[in-house]
């Protein structure tokens, strides 16, 4: 227990020798002081417990000392025992009390009695002294405590923000990629629709063109009549190259690629594009010289540029700059791409670009917003076929008011260019005499009218057509020797494809050559196709020639 300070206040030496007498084995520290100013010298000298005062002092009386003593802040609670020599009245006990006194001892003194009173002040120094420490340890805690709980609120709302953020941002990728998604889905079930929309009317055009063809080679000669047929022809060639947009889209159209410089090409294209823009837009080319070759079909990347200018021709209006740049890029490629070496072409105006609605919708097939008569809606989408079909991607950038910007990523050839002949020379029927000028072909189609236009113009070549309309018929008519020199078939047939029969004609009939016509791209990889002629649906008459001619010039070589 540590001892405390009692201040002993007389004017009489031998008093005080005699309260220390009584109080020094209570173990604390006896402080004396002889008069008043000695005692409030003490009192800011060291932190006094108890104070016991005399009343009656000749300089001071004890009264005045107390209320000298009760006016500093540090002792206005310090325990003050008046000590007395004479009997006092109850108005001066009330005085002493009033002064700040706690208690009074009378002379005689009571040593035991003393004893009690200072020893019970004392500890109730020490208990309130080690109280407010507490209260002080309590307090520090407290402040630590609540500094704490502050803190980990702060870090607890911080980690609520960054987990709404989280969700908000999780939110947002879940809508944008279920978005995407539906656009998939929508696109691709578009796609399937398109696509056998285009085979029919393939089948119709097919029927209409090569009709037109035969009926103008048999009427007499008449210059109105030929007039309307070739008007007619017209309008079934623009048929045509509708279906093969729709093709496109659908990334079903019949593609042969190529190692191409893009130079070369826009080179090739340049004069024709600029009359398709007008003399009022200016072409800028950024073409560099030493940029690796493509691989892409060079006749629908030609359909594509043709496109793309003619967009910008109309967003342009009264003139302004369209500005084609090809650039290598190694890395820096839209993520949906595979590892690899890409060119990117874009194609750019100055015009009034494309709000976010517009361009969101931009490559939708028969979406315009060109007027009546003015656009089909299918060239952007045409182009996109034609990108992701080549193993590329289609990414159009525009600001309204500010133009637009369309580029085509397509890979890059593992090869160098093909070179392109001039002319294509091959040997002429004249001068192999063993082929027979006149054969027996079967044609399979499940289309009436298509098997109709195909007999009518081999006939007209001075064939003969049998027909089939189904690959289960035509096995049929295969198994009885009919001396059949060559089998035309349709791919896309119900049932069996003419894929599937062309593969069992070879293994039933080796040697007989089978020319494979499909305006569709999905034919299977199998090799034992490889090297198979093929013919794009809609074909004309020269073109079913042709295909003949080289199956009978093959037939020769290979005999």
């Amino acid at each position: 227990m540590n001892p405390v300070n009692i201040l002993l206040v007389d004017d009489q030496p031998a008093k005080l020798l005699s309260y220390e007498v009584i109080l020094q084995g209570l173990g604390e520290n006896l402080i004396k002081a002889q008069s008043g100013r000695e005692a409030l010298e003490c009192l800011l000298r060291s932190e006094i417990a108890v104070i016991l005062v005399d009343v009656c002092m000749p300089e001071q009386d004890g009264f005045e000392l107390v209320s000298m003593i009760r006016e500093h802040p540090r002792y206005q609670n310090t325990a003050i025992i008046f000590v007395s020599a004479v009997m006092m009245a109850e108005p001066d006990r009330l005085r002493g009390y009033e002064a700040g006194a706690v208690d009074y001892v009378s002379v005689p003194i009571v040593p035991e009695v003393l004893r009690a009173k200072v020893r019970v002040f004392a500890d109730l120094f020490r208990k309130t002294r080690e109280l407010e420490r507490l209260n002080a340890e309590l307090e520090i805690r407290v402040r630590e405590r609540t500094a704490e709980l502050e803190a980990s609120s702060a870090q607890l709302r911080q980690l609520n923000e960054e987990l709404e953020r989280r969700i908000d941002q999780r939110t947002r990728e879940r809508e944008e990629a279920l978005a995407q998604l539906f656009e998939a889905q929508k696109l691709d079930t578009i796609g399937q629709l398109t696509g056998g929309v285009a085979h029919d009317f393939n089948n119709l055009l097919m029927a209409v063109s090569g009709s037109l063809n035969l009926l103008k080679k048999r009427l007499p000669p008449d210059e109105k009549m030929e007039r309307l047929i070739g008007n007619a022809m017209q309008a079934a060639e623009r048929g045509t190259a509708l279906t093969q947009r729709l093709l496109a889209f659908a990334r079903r159209q019949d593609l042969k690629p190529q190692a191409i410089s893009f130079e070369r090409l826009f080179d090739s294209v340049e004069d024709l594009l600029s009359k398709a823009v007008g003399p009022r837009i200016a072409i800028t080319r950024r073409i560099p010289q030493e940029l690796p070759p493509i691989l892409v079909d060079g006749n629908q990347l030609e359909l594509a540029l043709l496109n793309l200018f003619v967009n910008a021709r109309d967003a342009l209006g009264q003139g302004g700059t369209v500005t084609v740049t090809a650039e290598a890029n190694e890395a820096d490629h839209p993520s949906s791409l595979k590892e690899g070496r890409y060119i990117r072409i874009s194609v750019s105006d100055d015009g009034e670009g494309m709000d976010e609605a517009t361009l969101t919708r931009a490559t939708e097939p028969f979406f315009t917003t060109k007027g009546v008569g003015k656009g089909t809606g299918l060239g952007l989408s045409m182009v996109h076929g034609l990108a992701a079909q080549s193993g590329g991607v289609l990414e159009i950038a525009s600001i309204a008011g500010e133009g637009t910007t369309v580029s085509l990523w397509l890979p890059v050839a593992d090869t160098a260019e093909e070179p392109v002949p001039a002319t294509e020379q091959r040997p002429s029927l004249a001068s192999a005499p063993d082929v027979p000028a006149a054969l027996s072909v079967l044609v399979v189609d499940d289309d009436a009218l298509v098997r109709l236009g195909t007999v009518a113009m081999l006939e007209d070549l001075g064939h003969t057509a049998l027909e089939a309309a189904s690959a289960h018929q035509a096995l049929d008519l295969l198994a009885v020797p009919s001396g059949i020199d060559l089998v035309v078939t349709d791919h896309a047939m119900p049932g069996m494809t003419g894929a599937d029969l062309a593969r069992q004609i070879f293994a039933s009939h080796p040697g007989l050559p089978v020319i494979l016509a499909s305006g569709y791209a999905d034919l299977p990889d199998d090799p034992a196709y490889v090297g198979m002629l093929r013919m794009t649906k809609p074909f004309t008459q020269e073109q079913l020639r042709d295909a003949i001619e080289r199956v009978q010039l093959e037939r020769v070589a290979a005999a």
